[in-house]
């Protein structure tokens, strides 16, 4: 079974600003409650440690494109199990607005026992942060 939860939200600034806030990651404390840390050279190919609020685990970083996409996965134990593929996505827009994107596609066997908890606490996670990161890049 698969699924996938996307969220969007425009934000007044430029992408530039943006990837500058989304990938400083020494500061989510100070602004994101979904994504408590990120640690570890955020490098394709690298395995990092993510924080979220009573959950830590080690995803692989897959695509790491400067200002446009940064999208990693992680498994719970072993692939196919529960496995995540999260990806936030950056586009430019004419009116100098950036559209950010943030998605996750969420695959294996336990997929259907937490699709209901994937609806509504993972795709609230996604909107406060999408929110925070626009209040954060708004502000300055």
């Amino acid at each position: 079974m698969a699924k996938q939860i996307k969220t969007y939200i425009t934000i007044k600034a430029s992408k530039e600003r943006i990837w500058k806030i989304l990938t400083d990651f020494e500061s989510y404390h100070k602004w994101n409650s979904f994504i408590k840390s990120v640690s570890g050279e955020v490098k394709v190919g690298n395995r990092i440690q993510i924080k979220l609020q009573g959950m830590t685990f080690k995803p692989i970083v897959l695509t790491l494109k400067e200002n446009r996409e940064l999208k990693w996965l992680g498994h719970l134990w072993f692939k196919g199990l529960f496995d995540g593929e999260h990806k936030f996505y950056l586009t430019a827009n004419q009116n100098g607005t950036t559209d950010f994107e943030q998605s996750e596609y969420f695959s294996g066997i336990l997929v259907k026992f937490f699709s209901k908890s994937l609806d509504k606490d993972i795709k609230m996670g996604f909107e406060q942060m999408n929110e925070e990161l626009k209040l954060r890049a708004e502000k300055y």
